[in-house]
């Protein structure tokens, strides 16, 4: 990189800094420093924006590569048969996970999705990159990860394997940070974090905060912010599921539900997220901009689709039936944010709940 683009980028980070202090995300003048010192462009040099046009490719040699670099967006860093399978995340939601995740000084800490490398950067610069160790399923993005983070001068514990098992090698953790998608939270992580120790992680769609207790269990509340991460998956899938296309259908009726309210209602895809995890989810609009109908489908082959306020379903889950569930307890509970959700993680279960551990969701997968 020459100079001029080195000097440009130290600005943009600035500015960027500036950005997420005033929005209230950058509290702390310690991670203010390490955001500041930094840089993204090295784990960034090519990525997929969408445009009016669809997706465009930009590289480190296009004009506003940088501007996009050190803009608060998530950047696709990866496309597997047309789908973003890799990331970089916001800066402003990689900063509020990491508030979360509340490190310390002498923390180990396990990350799991490396992805570009550029978190592992950031928790390296803030805590030592001996006490940080990351685990990516795409052993390609492992390696150019760490060569990146060697450039950088980072030298975090890089290992390419399933994140869902998490990194014995080097446990116990105090924290565990994921960056992927998840509808279950992995029993192996709870054996390899320190009681009192915390695991920050996307699920459905939110991210919740787990203390490890003594018992080995993990208990905490969701995040209030809007969390959107690509599924966790298996090394050469894409984690979403299989569209089974237009089944038979074994299940029809007539629905009440405002579709608009069920494509629109942020805070009620999250509900549903809880209710139905591991589904995928589509709709589409009518010249007048109004929901004409939403398919929903999962990768057992669960399938629905409601279209205007006739509903057709197939495969072994009635998907709607979990639409009309989620949104009867959402309307009920007087449309409640994602605060007020929690999740309670055992070697053997997982429970969602409503408030308090004692009101589990009676509708949750």
């Amino acid at each position: 990189m020459t100079t001029h683009t080195e000097d440009r980028a130290a600005e943009l980070r600035a500015a960027l800094a500036d950005e997420l202090e005033a929005s209230g995300q950058l509290t702390d003048p310690t991670w203010r420093r390490v955001f500041e010192t930094v840089p993204r462009h090295p784990y960034v040099p090519e990525f997929w924006t969408l445009t009016s046009a669809g997706q465009r490719r930009v590289t480190s040699a296009d004009p506003d590569w940088l501007d996009l670099v050190y803009a608060d967006d998530a950047l696709a860093t990866q496309l597997t048969d047309g789908v973003a399978t890799s990331s970089s995340t916001a800066p402003g939601l990689m900063l509020v996970m990491l508030k979360a995740l509340d490190v310390a000084d002498g923390h180990r800490v396990l990350e799991v999705a490396t992805g570009t490398g550029y978190n592992a950067a950031l928790l390296s610069e803030r805590l030592g990159s001996h006490q940080v160790a990351t685990v990516e399923v795409d052993p390609v993005l492992a390696r150019l990860a760490d060569s990146r983070l060697r450039h950088s001068g980072y030298t975090p514990l890089v290992h390419a394997g399933d994140g869902r098992e998490g990194h014995p090698g080097l446990a116990p953790y105090d924290r565990l940070i994921a960056t992927c998608g998840f509808s279950r939270v992995p029993s192996a992580w709870l054996e390899q974090v320190k009681p009192a120790g915390l695991i920050v992680c996307p699920l459905g769609w939110g991210t919740v905060r787990l203390v490890v207790a003594d018992d080995g269990r993990a208990e905490g509340r969701f995040l209030p912010v809007g969390s959107y991460f690509m599924a966790v998956r298996d090394a050469g899938t894409t984690g979403a599921p299989a569209h089974p296309g237009r089944p038979d259908a074994t299940s029809e009726h007539v629905t009440g539900l405002d579709l608009n309210v069920v494509a629109g209602e942020e805070a009620f895809r999250f509900v549903l997220s809880l209710v139905a995890p591991g589904t995928a989810f589509a709709f589409e609009r009518g010249d007048d901009g109004q929901v004409t109908a939403v398919e929903l489908w999962g990768s057992d082959g669960a399938w629905a689709r409601a279209e205007d306020d006739a509903v057709r379903q197939a495969g072994p889950r009635l998907l709607w039936h979990a639409v009309e569930a989620a949104h009867g307890l959402y309307v009920e509970h007087g449309r409640p944010g994602r605060e007020r959700f929690g999740v309670t993680v055992t070697a053997e279960e997982q429970r969602v709940w409503l408030d308090a551990p004692s009101r589990p969701l009676p509708c949750a997968a």
